[in-house]
């Protein structure tokens, strides 16, 4: 298995970034963007709803694992949660709970294990990106991301599209 690292700014525009995931996927795919930081939450958003993406957002782990019907009370809603999400781009370092967290708890789950996740991180460490990469993580991106990261991701993630 090919593990990328991708690192990224903010900075320039990139030319040949307007291909949307609509036209290579088909359909809109939904992706669960989870991130503490809200400058760092709603550029990823921006940067996935720029390349067609159905994007929902959540502010820590607690709320991801809500959403995805992993919530200490709310078991009876997988099934409908598997059809509805094609990927997971969070952050590492969030409060309550880390992105590896999330991470394990995604890949635990008999009906999300096979759910991309993609871990994000400001800090380039090693131990860390190997660490999230031997849990499952498809992908370890660094932060900031740009466009361009996104049409990497666009990429990656047609290889593990059933």
């Amino acid at each position: 298995m090919l593990y990328q690292i991708m690192d990224g700014d903010y900075g320039g525009s990139c030319g040949g970034c307007s291909e949307d995931m609509t036209v290579e996927f088909g359909y809109e795919p939904h992706v669960l963007a989870v991130d503490d930081n809200l400058i760092d939450r709603t550029l990823v958003e921006k940067l996935l709803k720029n390349s067609s993406c159905k994007v929902t957002t959540a502010e820590n782990g607690l709320r991801a694992l809500e959403f995805l019907g992993l919530g200490s009370d709310q078991r009876n809603s997988l099934e409908a949660t598997v059809s509805k999400v094609n990927l997971v781009i969070t952050d590492y370092c969030m409060p309550g709970m880390t992105g590896y967290e999330l991470l394990k708890k995604i890949k635990e789950s008999s009906v999300l294990k096979e759910v991309p996740v993609v871990i994000m991180s400001s800090e380039n460490i090693p131990t860390r990106i190997n660490q999230c990469l031997e849990e499952g993580a498809q992908m370890f991106m660094l932060k900031p991301l740009k466009q361009s990261d996104v049409k990497q991701l666009k990429r990656h993630f047609m290889k593990y599209r059933s």
